[in-house]
């Protein structure tokens, strides 16, 4: 989709955001277990034998340090049950906001990470919840979110997910 900039005035082509359809312990799931465990675009459930674990999908935003875009993810985070359950009550409730504690459950190209803290916040009157890594959380992906990427490295990513399409 093309646009012109508000930023720099120029024509621009959009970045598609970088998308997960589900979290990544989904995806990882055997037949059997996805059969015990609920998958939705917005919701995800798994029960495993021992535990049930809970997610939900917001938009997680990457600053393009010479670019007037930012690249954007698809992700996943968990919540616990408590803050999962008032999420889904107040689904369509455009008045509904709240904060959040969850961990990333998507992993993102170019990185290697085991668990990244975020606060997910909700105003559902804009759509999906904005995730936010913890800014204290000492890792590559959380100083690149804050810090920036170089539009060529935006592009490179875009690129290698468009081609695993």
């Amino acid at each position: 989709m093309k646009y012109i900039c508000e930023c720099c005035g120029k024509e621009k082509e959009e970045w598609p955001a970088i998308a997960y359809n589900s979290p990544s312990p989904y995806m990882n799931l055997t037949e059997e277990e996805q059969k015990n465990s609920e998958l939705g675009s917005d919701f995800c459930i798994i029960r495993y034998d021992d535990e049930t674990c809970y997610f939900i999908r917001g938009v997680l935003v990457q600053n393009v340090i010479d670019d007037c875009q930012n690249l954007e993810y698809g992700v996943w985070v968990s919540l616990s049950e408590k803050s999962f359950k008032e999420y889904v009550e107040n689904y369509d409730n455009k008045e509904f906001t709240a904060v959040y504690f969850g961990w990333l459950s998507n992993y993102l190209p170019d990185y290697d990470y085991h668990s990244i803290p975020t606060n997910v916040e909700v105003n559902s009157s804009l759509g999906r919840p904005l995730i936010l890594p913890h800014s204290s959380h000492d890792d590559r992906f959380v100083k690149d979110c804050y810090d920036g990427i170089s539009k060529e490295e935006a592009d490179k990513r875009i690129d290698t997910v468009l081609n695993k399409l």
